[in-house]
């Protein structure tokens, strides 16, 4: 903070602040629109400032090291030139010099060469003599080679001959001694001893054993002549007197040896003395001729040394004279290369200054543009701080709104600017481009909010928590860091101790996977709450080492989480969600990669080598630097500088040619790939509205990568085409059907067209083909309060939203002509499907959207069957035909990483699906590979077990029920990621679970959901299919189990019928059942189970019973309300009675209780006689299904309502953004609302505290309570809006009320019950208000009460019977209302009665009041509720009422009737009382 000026830091921290607070009006409105959570907090704050400092040192530093290496780079270019000049003038010296020594050596060189004459003529003479002497010493050589070889051959028999010798002792021989007579082959060998041994040739003549013995007489003696024997020199008389001996064949040792082994020693003795002898002789020769070439070795040898000799003094002689010529040379080459170097040098410099040139322009100009931002540097570095600390969270256009439009402008507003860089571009600031590119080569989608969100996640000091649902963040930092980063997830098998080696290491640690609440144990890890001076860090329990250098990256794929702030405010919050313009990018890759993918790899390559490009002439221009600012001294002689720079310039030149060729290219690879953008956009349109529909139901969640899978294959089976414009369009037909059929099947049936409306929609508005104002219309309904229908076929509220229309440009005069031709408008409103008949006069030609809005106020009914008919017309027939998908398709689309997801209904069982498939595939539980384990306590383990088993071997696994194992889910989901790679290719995974009945209780995680495809499974609807499959649950077997027959035949078909009504009665909500009950086929299986067991055990049909038992117990049991409970009681009696033998009943009109049949004949008796869908089949009025219809309609509306962008106004007049909207209304209300009743004032105006005076006063201080919770959350709302209060849950969810003109959660607690909308709501409580005003100005009760402006509608009936109790004294425990129905309207009475009360505002549902008669009637076609008389209550004895000709209506204060009922009332009725029980008829406070 020192570089800071003391004028700046006042304008500093005043940004700062205001950072903060934009930051929080942004969240609130990115809350609105967005509905994301972005918290700030004090330490969000004050992490600010310390980024600041932070990043201001760090900035400040790395723009001086640049300024200091690019100035130092100047300077050496400058004194290059000065030295330039200096190394010329040495250079002339050095030449001169260089002369001399030329002129020196060359009269040396003539001397040396004289000499050397000499010496190679002697030298001449000693090489011929050399040769001789090689000659002789070659023959001398041989010679001896020949005589050592020769001998070589005589070594063995010597050797033989010193063994034999080795055989002989002294024992042995003196035992041959006293032979007396031995053989003659012993006594041979002696005499053969004594020829070989005669001294000189003389052989004795006396050879016999005698003279034998004689000789061996000194045995010593003896032996130590053999063994001195001159084997060499033997005489020739010796060697011929010897042969005879040699010449016997018994003159052998191994003979010998038999005789005397003394006598075989001297045997072998003389043998091999023998035959060294002959070998000796051969040699003898050789040796001689050895000798004399020795002789003449050594003569020549002498004479050649001589002339070595002599040579040896001439080299010397020349060696000095050598050496002084070398010197001289020396001296010359050593003078030669300083003169070169220093021509070289000059060239180098000149090579340097002028390959500088560029650079000495450039480097001056940065070095003039870093002191430039230098002097910006602190407001530079404001802007960036606020980036990273503010921005990660919010979305492109939130982010750019937040800098551009709100932080830049206040820069420039403050009393002291602080100075910044003009458009300053904060990722140039974070990132340079070639750090940019290194991240997208390593996979970060191209798009710039990705490129923003590396940038914060690579710059932020808090932990970055990277918001991932499509998972490009993760697998972008996964590709960077490889092997060095650890990955872990909270609550996985030893991710502490990964954790803490991690820690002590100082690794990069990505946790992957995070919930909404993080596992508390990491919370000092996440705080950085170190302790020991900074050095450790406590993970639960443990103290751990904390390394410097370690860092976490936290990681959640959850698509809008709900982070607290305390855990924003300790991490940076980085949005990596995929953006309609990212997703767009990728997708044009994709279609243009199977399109034309030579194109697409083009520009993979050419983008690649851009990227390489921009890193390499980075890392050229460091080096350069980096070699020019750490050369020293005379770094002129450094040619690899030069060389480097020459590498440097020829690499940029290239760079530079190239990048214009890739512009070039680009340009004409993008101009063909925006031919196929419509089919990108359209796709990623459709993923957009397919990841919204998990704000239906949280069942519907979609991966991008499924995505990417249909999206794929819709490209490859889109239907070929001639011209590129053809194929484009049969490609979005594809994909937008593919994706479509893809989504839809996992839909439930009520939610399909909500999303083929929504789909239609924003295909539309995004070819801007409708009008947004129009769309708004008519799904919000805006219509005028306060109107009245001057045409009768209108209602109030549909006349009011005709002016609302009237109002726009496109319908002026609507109301105006359907007041003019009313006859021909009523004929078209009545019509039975107005939706296909032709629109009146000129509004016939409106557009389709157009004529849907005027279907809106006249037929909301129809709306459903319009939009069905609108979405054909604009997509075509087969978004709307709802054909089921085969099995065996979908399966195809299955793997090993996508399993199966059943999204089960009651009474649908799709497994059976699999298992049929599996039988033709060979997967059964018999054959062991199709594994089935149905979901409870215990069976967690066996599914685990099931599953690892499948994976290696490709076995099938069904999982049923897994939402009753909540607890165990996450681990079945990491199960299944893990499986998803690596696994058999076979290995299929079956899921099936129930939706949970509200989102706060959906417990399947989302990445089981994302990666399936799922399946919904629905029970057929109508009458006719329930009936078929009531009946499906027998058999022919069934119906021929009892004896009697036909009774028992009549009342099963009369049960099913039964079934079938009950159970899809729900579908007509309230006026069906007052709440919703899970009836069973088990409930009808028993009944019949009762039916069979009672006939069987009695003759008479017990009727009676038989009605108890199933409509009390078997399906009683299920029933709650008493209301339900009568109405399950009045069908039985109506079809289970006596009159069903005699063939007189009809269960329905026009469908009489077939006679006695089989069972082939019951189902062919539905096809044929059974009328076609009508609600007259369940005893319900045709208005029943027009209601039903209507708040379908309702419904679809809503729901495509809240799936609507909300950020920004939706065009030319239409109403705004949501947050103008909301302002508003709330001012509006605030400005109507009333203020509250003084009940002081009140309480001192009652005279008489009657029980009429005590109702009012009750709800004078409800009125009180809701309109203070009213006014205080509005200011609160009002106070937000404005910035002035952070924005809470309560305060967003009041928000989104408005918008939605719902009535908020905090006003309906406080309030009464209603069903209206928000606007009708808020009128309605205005008129409440005034009926109170009125009534409390003297407390008399009005002349008739408007019965459904109470809070509490019992309590005024309750005072009528307590005034008249008191008035005759009857006890009030035996009192009851009597209800009597005037002919009057409220107008018609002046004054209260004296006893009871007139009352008003009550309207009948189901049916209506004949006032002429006085009698309830039918009720007229599409009158939903009609309005009742004035009604007369008093209270009377229980004992004088008379129930005669009465039907006991319920009066209920809404349609949602269940919980809102208030009272009974007796009216009259003509008509058997059952018809109106089965109609659904009650009594309304409100409509």
């Amino acid at each position: 903070m020192d570089t800071l000026q003391d004028s700046v830091k006042d304008s500093i921290s005043k940004f700062m602040a205001h950072v903060h607070i934009s930051v929080n009006e942004m969240s609130r409105l990115y809350l609105s629109n967005e509905r994301r959570y972005n918290y700030t907090t004090p330490k969000s704050f004050l992490e600010q400032i310390k980024l600041y400092q932070n990043l201001l040192l760090k900035k400040d530093r790395d723009l001086k090291v640049k300024m200091e290496r690019l100035e130092n780079g100047l300077e050496k270019l400058k004194s290059t030139s000065a030295q330039v000049d200096e190394l010329k003038a040495k250079l002339a010296a050095q030449e001169v010099e260089l002369k001399q020594k030329n002129e020196d050596a060359d009269k040396l060189i003539q001397v040396v060469g004289v000499e050397t004459e000499k010496v190679s003529r002697k030298k001449a003479v000693a090489d011929e003599e050399e040769k001789k002497v090689a000659l002789i010493t070659q023959e001398v050589e041989q010679k001896q080679k020949d005589c050592e070889e020769d001998l070589a051959k005589a070594e063995p028999a010597l050797a033989a001959a010193q063994a034999a010798l080795n055989t002989l002792n002294k024992t042995n021989l003196t035992e041959l001694r006293s032979f007396g007579s031995p053989p003659s082959a012993v006594s041979n060998v002696t005499a053969a001893v004594m020829v070989l041994t005669a001294p000189g040739g003389k052989i004795p003549k006396d050879r016999s054993w005698k003279a034998a013995k004689v000789a061996m007489a000194r045995v010593d003696g003896f032996l130590d002549s053999l063994i001195k024997f001159n084997k060499e020199n033997i005489h020739e008389n010796c060697l011929k007197a010897l042969q005879p001996y040699l010449q016997d064949p018994k003159f052998n040792p191994e003979f010998v040896a038999t005789k005397s082994s003394a006598a075989a020693g001297l045997c072998s003795w003389v043998l091999n003395i023998v035959r060294f002898h002959h070998v000796f002789c051969e040699v003898q020769p050789k040796r001689q001729a050895l000798d004399r070439a020795n002789a003449e070795l050594a003569a020549a040898q002498d004479k050649l040394a001589t002339v070595k000799a002599k040579i040896a003094r001439l080299n010397e002689n020349l060696g000095k004279l050598t050496a002084r010529f070398e010197k001289a040379t020396s001296d010359k080459l050593q003078c030669q290369q300083e003169a070169a170097a220093t021509a070289c040098t000059i060239t180098l410099a000149n090579r340097l200054v002028g390959g500088l040139a560029s650079e000495n322009v450039r480097w001056a100009e940065a070095v003039k543009d870093f002191k430039q931002q230098q002097s910006t540097l602190c407001g530079d570095v404001l802007l960036i701080t606020a980036f990273i600390s503010y921005l990660g969270y919010f979305t492109r256009k939130y982010r750019q709104d937040l800098l551009d439009g709100i932080w830049r402008p206040y820069l420039h507003q403050l009393e002291v600017p602080i100075p910044v860089t003009p458009c300053l571009e904060p990722l140039s600031m974070l990132a340079d481009d070639a750090a940019v590119a290194a991240w997208r080569n390593q996979g970060l989608p191209a798009d710039r909010t990705s490129t923003e969100n590396a940038t914060i996640l690579s710059s932020c000091e808090r932990w970055p928590l990277m918001v991932d649902p499509q998972l490009q963040g993760s697998k972008w930092i996964k590709s960077s860091h490889g092997e060095a980063l650890r990955v872990i997830r909270v609550g996985q098998k030893g991710y502490l101790d990964t954790l803490e080696q991690a820690l002590a290491a100082g690794d990069l640690v990505l946790i992957e996977n995070l919930e909404e609440s993080v596992d508390p144990v990491l919370g000092p890890l996440l705080g950085r709450e170190t302790i020991k001076k900074g050095r450790y860090i406590r993970i639960g329990d443990k103290e751990c080492a904390l390394h410097p250098a370690f860092r976490l990256i936290l990681h959640t794929k959850l698509a809008n989480p709900h982070f607290q702030p305390e855990l924003q405010a300790q991490c940076t919050l980085i949005n990596f969600s995929v953006t309609r313009h990212g997703l767009e990018e990728q997708l044009l890759a994709a279609v243009v990669r199977m399109e034309r993918p030579d194109l697409e790899e083009l520009k993979s390559d050419l983008t690649k080598q851009q990227n390489g490009f921009k890193i390499t002439l980075k890392t050229l221009e460091d080096n350069l630097l980096s070699r020019l600012s750490s050369a020293s001294g005379n770094f002129l002689g450094d040619t690899e500088l030069v060389e480097n720079l020459e590498t440097t310039k020829r690499t940029a030149a290239e760079i530079v040619e190239k990048v214009q060729q890739f512009r070039v290219t680009e340009a004409r690879i993008n101009e063909a790939r925006e031919h196929y953008r419509p089919a990108a956009s359209r796709a990623a349109l459709l993923y957009f509205t397919m990841n919204e529909l998990h704000t239906i139901h949280p069942m519907y969640q979609f991966s991008l990568k499924a995505f990417h899978t249909v999206f794929q294959k819709a490209i490859e089976r889109a239907a070929a085409a001639e011209s590129l414009a053809g194929r484009v369009l049969s490609l979005m037909d594809s994909i937008t059907f593919c994706i479509f059929q893809y989504t839809a099947r996992g839909l439930f049936e009520r939610d399909k067209l909500t999303f083929s409306a929504q789909l239609t929609f924003q295909i539309l508005l995004m070819n801007k083909e409708i009008n947004p104002a129009e769309l708004d219309f008519l799904l919000r309904y805006p219509a005028q309060p306060g109107v009245t229908s001057p045409v009768e076929f209108l209602s109030d509220h549909s006349w009011g939203g005709i002016k609302a229309l009237s109002s726009m440009e496109e319908f002026r005069n609507l109301d105006r002509d359907i007041e003019g031709s009313a006859k021909r408008w009523k004929k078209f409103v009545e019509s039975e499907c107005p939706e296909k008949e032709r629109f009146p006069q000129d509004w016939k030609n409106k557009s389709a959207l157009q004529r849907l809005c005027i279907m809106r106020a006249l037929r909301p009914d129809r709306v459903p069957c319009a939009i069905r008919d609108f979405v054909e017309e604009k997509l075509g027939s087969k978004y709307v035909v709802g054909r089921p998908l085969d099995f065996a398709t979908t399966f195809e689309e299955s793997g090993p990483a996508t399993p199966m997801f059943f999204i089960l209904s009651p009474g649908v069982d799709p497994l059976k699906d699999v298992e049929k498939h599996g039988k033709k595939l060979g997967y059964t539980f018999n054959h062991g590979n199709l594994h089935n384990v149905s979901l409870g306590q215990g069976q967690e383990v066996v599914a685990e077990g099931a599953l690892d088993v499948a994976a290696q071997e490709g076995h099938w696994v069904i999982l049923q029920n897994i939402h009753l194992v909540a607890k165990w889910l996450s681990s079945l989901e990491k199960k299944l990621e893990q499986h998803s790679q690596g696994s058999h290719r076979d290995f299929r995974v079956f899921v099936s679970a129930e939706p949970a009945p509200c989102p706060e209780s959906h417990i399947i995680p989302q990445g089981i959901l994302e990666n399936s495809i799922k399946i919904t499974s629905e029970a057929p609807t109508g009458i006719h299919a329930n009936l078929h499959k009531a009946l499906d649950n027998f058999s022919q077997d069934t119906l021929e189990m009892c004896s009697q027959e036909k009774e028992f035949r009549s009342i099963l078909f009369t049960l099913c019928y039964f079934h079938a009504v009950v159970a899809e009665r729900r579908k007509f909500g309230p006026q069906g059942w007052n709440r919703s009950y899970p009836f069973s086929t088990g409930d009808l299986t028993i009944s019949v189970n009762v039916l069979y067991n009672y006939l069987e055990a009695s003759s008479k049909v017990p009727y009676d019973d038989l009605r108890y038992l199933v409509g009390e117990i078997m399906y009683g049991g299920h029933i709650t309300d008493d209301w339900d409970r009568r109405l399950c009681r009045t069908y039985l009696e109506e079809f289970i009675k006596p009159e069903m033998m005699e063939g007189e009943l009809c269960l329905a009109p026009g469908f009489p209780l077939p006679g006695n049949m089989d069972y082939n004949g019951y189902h062919k008796y539905i096809d044929d006689a059974l009328p076609p869908e009508s609600p007259y089949l369940y005893g319900l009025h045709p208005n029943a299904e027009i209601g039903f219809l209507t708040q379908r309609s309702e419904r679809l509306l809503r729901t495509v309502l809240e799936l609507q962008p909300r950020d920004s106004s939706t065009g030319p007049g239409a109403v705004g953004s949501q947050e103008e909207m909301v302002q508003a209304l709330l001012e509006e209300m605030l400005e109507k609302l009333t203020d509250e009743f003084n009940m002081a004032e009140l309480m001192a105006k009652v005279e008489e505290r009657t029980p009429y005076a005590v109702v009012a006063l009750q709800e004078c201080e409800r009125m009180n309570v809701l309109t203070a919770e009213i006014r205080r959350s509005l200011a609160e709302l009002e106070l937000g809006l404005k910035g002035e209060l952070t924005m809470t849950s309560d305060m967003e969810a009041l928000q989104n009320s408005l918008f939605l003109d719902t009535v908020p959660e905090s006003w309906l607690k406080r309030s009464y019950p209603s069903t209206a909308s928000l606007g009708s709501w808020f009128a309605d409580l205005l008129a409440r208000i005034s009926e109170l005003e009125a009534w409390t100005r003297d407390f008399s009760l009005p002349s008739t009460l408007w019965l459904g402006g109470f809070f509490n509608p019992q309590s005024i009936l309750t005072a009528v019977m307590q005034s008249t109790a008191r008035k005759n004294k009857w006890p009030l425990d035996k009192m009851t209302l009597q209800c009597d129905v005037t002919k009057k309207s409220r107008e018609d009475f002046a004054s209260a009665p004296r006893e009871g009360a007139y009352v008003h505002g009550l309207f009948m549902e189901g049916a209506r009041w004949d006032t002429q008669a006085g009698t309830i009637t039918d009720a007229r076609l599409k009158e939903l509720t009609s309005a009742m008389p004035v009604v007369f209550i008093k209270a009377i004895p229980d004992d004088k009422q008379d129930t005669r000709g009465l039907y006991p209506c319920p009066l209920y204060k809404t349609r949602q009737r269940g919980p809102t009922y208030v009272w009974t009332f007796n009216l009259k009725t003509k008509e058997s009382p059952s018809k109106w029980v089965l109609a659904g008829v009650a009594l309304l406070l409100q409509t």
